[in-house]
């Protein structure tokens, strides 16, 4: 079983920033991909940044603004969020795709974190 512990969300003016962590641990052998994704009511999930290999995508939306980042040693990873808009309110997901101990990939989301970006 794998957890995921998530953190860093709120409530912040537009322009403020955030960070958002998010912390793997279990049975995991290794994990393959990390990343952040976020939901409003009504609209379907969509992807914000991940990292996989080394490298790091981002959605156009927030190109230049967030910064995803990792921490292999902890199996963590972090979304540092500057400039935000309200737009940007939605709950955020992590989510991670592991090797399991004992072989099988497998796919895991964390239980949502609140962001909120209002004056």
């Amino acid at each position: 079983q794998v957890e995921l512990v998530e953190s860093g969300g709120g409530l912040v003016q537009p322009g403020g920033s955030l960070r958002l962590s998010c912390a793997a641990s279990g049975s995991i052998f290794s994990i393959n991909v990390m990343g952040w994704h976020r939901q409003v009511p009504g609209k379907q999930r969509e992807l914000v940044a991940s990292t996989s290999g080394g490298r790091i995508s981002y959605a156009d939306s927030v190109k230049g603004r967030f910064t995803l980042s990792r921490d292999n040693a902890k199996n963590t990873v972090y979304l540092q969020m500057n400039s935000l808009k309200p737009e940007d309110t939605a709950v955020y997901y992590c989510n991670v795709l592991i090797t399991r101990i004992g072989g099988g990939l497998a796919d895991y989301w964390g239980q949502g974190t609140q962001v909120s970006v209002s004056s």
